[in-house]
């Protein structure tokens, strides 16, 4: 009798161990998990951030603003384009749009032309020109740059230099500080919806001999202008519209000014 008791006495003390090892186990379990989601709550979880993030933080921290919209922006203060312009200020730094606009929209406007027989060359965005001096012949590009947010800003700059990536370079810097906001609807007869897809009105711009009609369209029927008006179009956040166009239009360089003069009157306009 006294053997089986020992026994029965092992196999009890073995089962509260497996037991209780079973239940520290459990413990622990619902702790971690109880920690992992407090710091979940408090905002404490580290995450694991993206390289494009982590590169634009690092572009901006040798940023150091010389406006005082600059400053309320690097502060937190102003957090989107629609701030800035309701507030009637005035965008003097490039960076400001960077810092604003997390996807930019950055083209070229193909205003120049490749050498070809008889004017057959490909359209390109470097227009090139050249001054005859005693030393020779010096070279000059042009470029016109369109920046935007899809979302009813967008601005053109032109920039000139002795090379190609410089003048571009200009060009950008120039758009990003020439922006304009184009309020979008729903104009259209033939259309009854409320989205943000077109333009309020008609509207008419001019540039030289260039004059611009643009006129609101219903959702489906895209972008009825040249291919290279697409482009400024598509930057402002335009996505259906009829145009009217009249005078030398193959001149992109005018073009593009009058369609940011007619744009410009979309704000301006009064009822």
């Amino acid at each position: 009798m006294g053997n089986e008791d020992e026994m029965h006495k092992e196999q009890l003390k073995e089962m509260t161990d497996i037991v209780d090892a079973e239940e520290k186990a459990e413990e622990e379990r619902i702790s971690i998990e109880a920690d992992k989601r407090f710091k979940e709550e408090e905002g404490r979880t580290e995450k694991e951030k993206d390289p494009a993030e982590i590169e634009r933080e690092e572009k901006f921290k040798s940023w150091v603003p010389k406006t005082s919209l600059g400053k309320d922006v690097l502060a937190g203060k102003i957090k989107s384009l629609s701030e800035v312009f309701r507030d009637g200020r005035k965008i003097m730094e490039p960076e400001i749009f960077d810092f604003l606009v997390r996807a930019p929209i950055i083209e070229c406007l193909f205003i120049g032309q490749a050498k070809g027989k008889f004017g057959g060359g490909k359209r390109r965005a470097f227009r090139q020109t050249q001054k005859k001096t005693k030393e020779g012949n010096i070279l000059t590009f042009g470029v016109m740059a369109v920046v935007g947010d899809g979302e009813g800003h967008v601005g053109i700059g032109y920039g000139r230099a002795s090379e190609t990536l410089p003048a571009r370079e200009k060009a950008i810097r120039r758009a990003k500080l020439n922006l304009i906001e184009v309020p979008r609807g729903c104009a259209s007869y033939d259309c009854s919806c409320s989205e943000s897809h077109s333009i309020p009105l008609t509207v008419y711009g001019k540039c030289s001999s260039v004059r611009v009609k643009l006129i609101p369209a219903p959702q489906g029927t895209g972008l009825v202008i040249g291919d290279e008006m697409k482009k400024v179009l598509r930057a402002a956040g335009i996505r259906d519209i009829y145009s009217k166009c009249y005078g030398k239009v193959r001149t992109t360089f005018n073009t593009a000014k009058a369609v940011m003069a007619a744009l410009s009157k979309v704000g301006g306009a009064r009822i």
